[in-house]
């Protein structure tokens, strides 16, 4: 009975990861090509009678690769930051696209500098430690009024890391952790599974 047990045990955590990648990417394909795909199919059905599944998954993969190419050889280095400002001034915009923008950039850079250190920091109350990153120091402002070197933390939440809280600690309170942001980004997504070796 114990051997049966830890068959089933082994057997779903190699099975589970591959499940739930496999169920996400089925949703974020099903979310794709419902909106898009349902714009192309009911034309594809208008016109010519048929549908094709999996259309809207297809033409965002074909306009993504097309405005790659044209923004990498066609658009001037000029260009783009004007259309990139007059884009700005549509209402709404200024609010939310430069944070995204932001997050989009950081998710696919290869440079994970941007979280420079994984620190400890007594946080929401003293004597509870809670792991983040530390993102930037010196907000000159800041360290003026409360006469205090100050270091910025980012506290990411599980599973999001990118998500949280975003602090001022003073850089002497604040403990630095030898793993890196790779190891830090682990251990929150995790939920403190798993620990960096």
């Amino acid at each position: 009975m114990s051997k049966l047990k830890r068959y089933f045990v082994t057997g779903l955590l190699t099975i589970l990861p591959v499940f739930l990648t496999l169920y996400i990417l089925f949703i974020i394909f099903r979310l794709i090509d419902s909106i898009i795909g349902g714009i192309a199919n009911r034309y594809l059905k208008a016109e010519f009678g048929f549908s094709i599944p999996g259309a809207g998954f297809i033409i965002t993969i074909l306009v993504t690769l097309v405005t790659g190419f044209v923004v990498s050889h066609l658009l001037s280095k000029r260009a783009l930051p004007l259309i990139e400002s007059w884009f700005l001034k549509l209402p709404g915009i200024r609010q939310v696209y430069p944070s995204i923008k932001q997050i989009i950039g950081f998710i696919f850079s290869k440079d994970k500098a941007l979280f420079k250190k994984v620190v400890l920091v007594e946080y929401p109350s003293k004597g509870i430690w809670s792991v983040g990153f530390m993102t930037n120091e010196g907000f000159r402002e800041a360290q003026e009024l409360t006469g205090q070197e100050l270091v910025h933390v980012l506290i990411g939440s599980t599973p999001s890391p990118w998500s949280g809280f975003f602090i001022l600690v003073p850089k002497n309170a604040v403990k630095f952790l030898k793993m890196s942001a790779e190891e830090g980004i682990k251990l929150i997504v995790s939920g403190g599974i798993l620990k960096p070796d």
